[in-house]
């Protein structure tokens, strides 16, 4: 298992974004929570395996239909031991 933090950058706040990338963790079996940020970003903070991540990171730089994603930026980290995926209120 594996933790990575993802800070998505561009049109990502009010386009459903924290809600899709719930969907789409919970889709691949993943772990974590996603919250909108006070600069305009969202932070997702995920585990599961690395196939896994792989698979979530590549969705994070498209995000949803209406999603212009600029930027992602990727960091690991120690584990968190999240049992599910929720959307978080912030920013």
């Amino acid at each position: 298992m594996n933790h990575c933090t993802y800070r998505i950058y561009g049109r990502v706040q009010g386009v459903f974004f924290r809600q899709s990338s719930q969907k789409e963790a919970q889709k691949l079996g993943l772990f974590g929570y996603a919250h909108n940020e006070p600069d305009g970003s969202v932070l997702i903070e995920v585990e599961g395996s690395a196939e896994a991540l792989n698979a979530f990171e590549s969705w994070c730089r498209q995000g949803p239909t209406h999603a212009r994603v600029d930027r992602v930026e990727v960091e690991k980290g120690a584990m968190q031991g999240y049992q599910e995926f929720e959307v978080r209120r912030g920013g």
